[in-house]
């Protein structure tokens, strides 16, 4: 959920491009995220206090929570944050946890996560690559609109498709949850 939240925050900023990058490395004994978009980024004023619950940039809600738990999440399993913005240029989020921690949470059902993010957000350009020490996997939607000719990604038989597509990349190449 941590991803498809900060994700979401990303096509909130009017991004026309997001990546989603996941390193997963039994070797290197990490489990990183990188998210950048090309949307309307952040002031420093604004990032110096975007780790704090009660700083949000929605106005209906006054409080964000991405931000504040995936830092304390990450902290608390071997990790940490970095985030750099540039207002009119985007931002870009990386995020990593020592891989083997207990405390790491689950990455949880990434390909539904995908799927529905590319589904609600078919006007975006989202390009994911996860990373093994096996191999690489790459999913992008222009290559996904283009071999449906048409058809939309809301479609269920088409989103049902796609995550069993992804799915089975991600085994071949050996991710770990």
């Amino acid at each position: 959920m941590h991803v498809y939240d900060l994700m979401e925050n990303s096509t909130a900023a009017n991004s026309t491009e997001v990546k989603l990058t996941i390193r997963d490395s039994i070797k290197d004994n990490v489990y990183a995220f990188t998210i950048e978009d090309n949307g309307k980024g952040m002031t420093p004023e604004f990032m110096a206090k975007v780790t704090d619950p009660y700083t949000t940039s929605r106005t209906t809600r006054k409080v964000g929570l991405g931000l504040p738990l995936i830092k304390m999440n990450t902290e608390n399993c071997g990790g940490g944050m970095k985030l750099q913005s540039e207002v009119g240029k985007g931002t870009k989020l990386e995020f990593w946890f020592q891989h083997d921690h207990w405390d790491r949470p689950p990455m949880g059902d990434l390909s539904g996560t995908i799927v529905m993010l590319c589904a609600a957000h078919e006007d975006i350009h989202i390009i994911y690559t996860h990373i093994t020490d096996n191999d690489q996997f790459v999913f992008d939607t222009d290559e996904i609109h283009e071999a449906l000719d048409g058809m939309s990604m809301n479609d269920v038989k088409v989103m049902n498709w796609l995550k069993e597509m992804i799915q089975e990349n991600l085994e071949a190449i050996g991710y770990n949850d």
